[in-house]
């Protein structure tokens, strides 16, 4: 009984029982954002889906469980939005500086996860560090700070 109330709350609230990070809670937009970065180009390289799940588990101190749930909702928040604004207001709300500096190096780390910097995937970048008020300089800096990083193996150069 507790359960279905528990779920029956959760579904007002905005968190489904798959998903328990709120419809506004900025990790899911991050995630959305991410997201829309790997399915970008239309490849979606194993390279890219792990950098995707160690990137969000990594930053926001998330475990297994969880990193999936984020994931999940990340996906769901994408499939519904029509263009990247609906990621980068929410994160413009919710970070510092610092914060949106470091959700620029996020979308780098799954760029550059499969080794080659796309075309489309730059272009989204630029875009969303624009919405983010990331400047120009700090963008570009952080994209060759991530290019610079070693490449696993088997990942192409670019």
């Amino acid at each position: 009984m507790f359960d279905a109330l528990r779920h029956f709350l959760g579904d007002l609230a905005g968190v489904g029982e798959a998903d328990h990070f709120a419809v506004d809670d900025y990790r899911v937009a991050a995630a959305a954002l991410l997201v829309s970065i790997v399915n970008i180009d239309g490849v979606v390289e194993e390279s890219e889906r792990a950098a995707l799940h160690d990137v969000l588990k990594t930053r926001f101190g998330l475990d297994e469980r969880q990193t999936a749930e984020l994931i999940e909702a990340g996906r769901n928040r994408e499939a519904e939005a029509v263009d990247i604004y609906a990621y980068t207001s929410v994160l413009k709300r919710s970070l510092d500086a610092a914060g949106r500096a470091e959700m620029v190096e996020m979308m780098w780390e799954i760029v550059f996860a499969d080794g080659a910097a796309h075309e489309l995937e730059d272009n989204v970048v630029w875009r969303a560090a624009e919405l983010l008020g990331v400047s120009t300089r700090e963008r570009v800096d952080l994209k060759r700070r991530i290019a610079a990083r070693p490449r696993p193996v088997g990942a192409v150069e670019g």
